[in-house]
């Protein structure tokens, strides 16, 4: 697990109420208090994640809005099909299924399965530096020949955020591989 869970698992720990404090100690009951722990350290990853992604977002809205204000109307629409995958992703982010499973949730998910789900978070931290550059890129290109190569590049990179979110959906249906 890295630091920044954690951190994240460690301040919904030091945040349990007293009433679970309590029932922790019936036996069985800490196990699920563990786990439920884990599930909302789990979303809170995940909004971070979101919330990254967010700002990465609204700084490709606002390249957009500098192409049509500079009269580069031919390459607003091939950005706009990154800022709808970026949207996508964002949103499947933010509503996604908790990557522990409850006591009563039709999904069980176990510790080796949250290993990588976890895996997989890492792997959209990383892509949101894929993101970054490539928006940096696009934004050194205007007004060169590379301006198409880097638009394309913006493309893939939203594409790959996608992908590997997708996969970390397969892992909690249970239908997925390790994170590459």
């Amino acid at each position: 697990m890295s630091d920044l869970d954690d951190r994240i698992l460690g301040k919904v720990s030091s945040d349990t109420d007293p009433f679970k404090k309590i029932l922790s100690k019936v036996p069985g009951f800490s196990g699920y208090v563990e786990r439920q722990s884990r599930r909302d350290a789990d979303k809170m990853l995940r909004d971070t994640i979101a919330n990254h992604f967010e700002e990465l977002y609204q700084r490709l809205s606002r390249i957009q809005r500098d192409f049509v204000s500079q009269g580069e109307i031919a390459y607003v629409d091939d950005l706009e099909a990154a800022a709808i995958k970026l949207r996508a992703f964002i949103d499947r982010v933010r509503l996604a299924t908790r990557g522990y499973s409850g006591l009563f949730d039709a999904a069980k998910i176990n510790e080796e399965e949250l290993a990588r789900i976890y895996q997989y978070d890492a792997a959209l931290l990383t892509l949101e530096d894929d993101v970054r550059r490539a928006l940096d890129n696009v934004e050194a290109s205007v007004g060169t020949d590379g301006l198409p190569a880097a638009i394309r590049h913006l493309q893939t990179t939203a594409q790959q955020c996608l992908d590997t979110f997708n996969r970390r959906q397969e892992v909690i249906l249970g239908t997925g591989a390790a994170a590459e």
